[in-house]
C-alpha cells in the first residue's frame, strides 16, 4: 500500500465518522499526519535499505556538477551547477574510444555467448544420451574454475600462438564456445518447459533445430535475457581481461581499463572523476531499469526443476 493511499484512506475514514473530517479540517490534517508516521514506520527498514544504496550515487552526481574547489569539501550542495564537467570528460582523448571498445566487447560478447550457450543447454535438458550427467558435471566443474588457475597458459596462447594481444579478440573469440555459468542456467529454465510441446513439434516435422528456433526460444525468452544481462554486465565492468590482453594497445582500452587511466591523470579534479563514473554506469543502469522484470523473471524461474 502506497502512502498516498494510506492517506486517502485515513481522511476518509476520519469524514464518515465526523462532521469535523472535512478535507481541510484539523481532525483531517491529524489523520493525515498519523497516517503518514505509521507508514514510515512499517516501512522503515526499506526506507533506510533504500537511502544506504541511492546516497553514494547522489552524492557521486552532485559532486559531479560541483567546481574544483568545492569537490570533496564540508559544503555537500553544489554552489554553481557545473554541467559542463561532462562536456569535459566526453571529450578527453580516447574517451569515444573506449565506449565504442567497451560496446563492441559487451554487445558483441553477449550475443556471442547466448547463441553458442542456448544450443548446449538444450542438449543437456531435452536430449538423452550416453554421457549427458558426465557433460553437466563438466559444466559445473567450469563454473567453479577460478579464472586465475588458466590466465596464464591462455595468454601464452593468444600472445605466442594466435599473436591477439593488444586487442580485445582474446576476450571476444571464447564467447563463441560457450559460457559454463550461461549453459547452466539456461538449461536449468529449459528443464521447466513441458516435453508436450517438443514432442507435438516434432510430430508436426520439425527438426531439433527448427524445434529449438519456432518452439524453446520465445518460451525461453526470459532465460535469455537475464543470461544477455549477466553476460552484458560482466564485459561491461570487466577490468581483469582488458588489464591482461589490451593494456600495452591504448586503442584497445575499454571503459572500465580507461577510468583508472582518466582517475590517475585527474585525481586532484574529483568532480571530473565523478561525472566520468556516473557516464560509464549510466548505460547499465538504465538497460537493467527497462529490462528488469525481464531478468527477474528469468532467474527466478531457473531454479524450479533440478
Amino acid at each position: 500500500m502506497t502512502l498516498s493511499t494510506t492517506l486517502t484512506k485515513a481522511a476518509a475514514g476520519t469524514s464518515g465518522t465526523s462532521g469535523s473530517g472535512r478535507p481541510g479540517s484539523p481532525a483531517a490534517r491529524a489523520a493525515r499526519r498519523r497516517a503518514a508516521l505509521n507508514w514510515v514506520a512499517v516501512h522503515s527498514l526499506a526506507i533506510a535499505a533504500t537511502l544506504f544504496f541511492l546516497l553514494p550515487f547522489v552524492f557521486a552526481f552532485l559532486t559531479s556538477v560541483m567546481t574544483d574547489n568545492q569537490a570533496l569539501t564540508t559544503d555537500y550542495w553544489p554552489a554553481s551547477w557545473e554541467w559542463g564537467n561532462y562536456a569535459k570528460v566526453w571529450d578527453t582523448p580516447g574517451f569515444l574510444t573506449w565506449w565504442r571498445n567497451t560496446l563492441l566487447y559487451a554487445g558483441l560478447g553477449t550475443v556471442l555467448t547466448v547463441v553458442s550457450s542456448l544450443p548446449v543447454a538444450y542438449a543437456l535438458a531435452k536430449f538423452r544420451f550416453r554421457g549427458r550427467n558426465l557433460a553437466l558435471m563438466a559444466v559445473i566443474a567450469m563454473m567453479m574454475l577460478p579464472p586465475q588457475v588458466t590466465v596464464i597458459p591462455m595468454y601464452l596462447f593468444w600472445s605466442k600462438q594466435m599473436h591477439l594481444t593488444g586487442s580485445l579478440w582474446p576476450l571476444i573469440i571464447p564467447m563463441a564456445f560457450g559460457d559454463a555459468f550461461s549453459i547452466f542456467l539456461l538449461r536449468q529454465f529449459l528443464l521447466t518447459i513441458p516435453k508436450e510441446y517438443i514432442e507435438a513439434a516434432r510430430i508436426d516435422g520439425c527438426g531439433d533445430l527448427r524445434t529449438l528456433v519456432k518452439v524453446v526460444l520465445p518460451m525461453a525468452r526470459p532465460a535469455i535475457a537475464a543470461v544477455a544481462l549477466f553476460q552484458f554486465f560482466y564485459a561491461w565492468n570487466d577490468y581483469f581481461g582488458p588489464q591482461i590482453y589490451a593494456s600495452e594497445n591504448p586503442g584497445a582500452w575499454t571503459l572500465s581499463y580507461g577510468l583508472e587511466s582518466f582517475k590517475g591523470a585527474h585525481h586532484t579534479n574529483w568532480n571530473l572523476t565523478m561525472a566520468a563514473t556516473l557516464l560509464v554506469m549510466a548505460p547499465v543502469i538504465i538497460l537493467f531499469f527497462f529490462a528488469q522484470k525481464a531478468f527477474i523473471e528469468g532467474v527466478t524461474l531457473t531454479g524450479v526443476k533440478g
